[in-house]
């Protein structure tokens, strides 16, 4: 599960922050955390990975203060979830670094300021991240012995299930085989919006991911809105060399902001 991180001041004055401005949320911004903390109050996680900058560190721990079964979990903070790195715009207007781009004949977010990240560096942050994930869950699923017959992995599904639209998408969902496994892990990631639309474009382009029939492909690729929730089912089958199977449960939700004011 992904979570873009709350609402700071400068998200609000459309300031480019990237690494270079570390601000902290807004009022709205905590409120937002807190919103997505109560909503995901009841969801049983195995991992939780967080950017090490402000704004993500204080929207995870505002997630997790609100939880009934994590509150007290361990977050690993990991400069690889940082959001990408704008050079010389940050700290400046959005219309900045649009003219910029102009200026260069380039149009963004392709474009990279002196001092930035290009696209694809962001792209091989974010598979460095997921690939590394991957084998930590792997690994510590082989020692559990979580592949074993009858593996008590019920309650990862039954947590999100009351909350996500998960149908079919689950393992044990989708093969009567009694034997089949259940979900071995329920992870949690905070980061940034652009940083983050790298990242599923990963998914979808690399991956091959598979997508819920209200989701177009524009509307996965856009920029993820402050706490906005998305889900992931990630298969391995065992056994399995190579490339995951990746499914979209959801992008965006923000069920959770509908009783906030219009400001939120």
């Amino acid at each position: 599960m992904a979570d873009q991180c709350g609402e700071t001041r400068f998200n609000k004055e459309k300031i480019i922050q990237g690494q270079g401005v570390d601000e902290p949320l807004s009022e709205t911004g905590f409120k937002q955390a807190a919103a997505a903390g109560i909503f995901l109050n009841n969801v049983k996680f195995t991992h939780v990975f967080s950017s090490d900058l402000t704004r993500t560190r204080q929207t995870v721990h505002g997630i997790l203060e609100k939880s009934k079964v994590c509150k007290d979990m361990t977050v690993k903070y990991d400069s690889r979830l940082r959001e990408r790195k704008y050079g010389v715009a940050e700290g400046r207007a959005l219309s900045e670094l649009r003219a910029m781009a102009k200026a260069a004949g380039e149009e963004c977010p392709v474009f990279t300021p002196p001092g930035g990240e290009t696209l694809d560096q962001v792209k091989m942050r974010g598979k460095d991240f997921f690939d590394i994930l991957c084998q930590l869950i792997l690994q510590e699923a082989g020692e559990n012995e979580q592949f074993s017959r009858g593996a008590p992995s019920n309650c990862l599904e039954t947590s999100l299930a009351e909350i996500f639209p998960l149908g079919k998408n689950c393992p044990s969902e989708s093969n009567s085989d009694s034997s089949a496994p259940g979900l071995v892990a329920s992870v949690l990631v905070v980061s940034h919006g652009a940083y983050m639309k790298s990242l599923f474009n990963y998914f979808l382009t690399d991956l091959k991911c598979s997508l819920p029939t209200t989701l177009n492909k524009s509307e996965f690729m856009s920029v993820s809105p402050n706490t906005g929730i998305s889900l992931f089912i990630i298969n391995f089958e065992k056994g399995q060399e190579g490339k995951p199977t990746v499914q979209c449960v959801c992008m965006y939700l923000q069920d959770h902001l509908s009783g906030m004011t219009e400001t939120c």
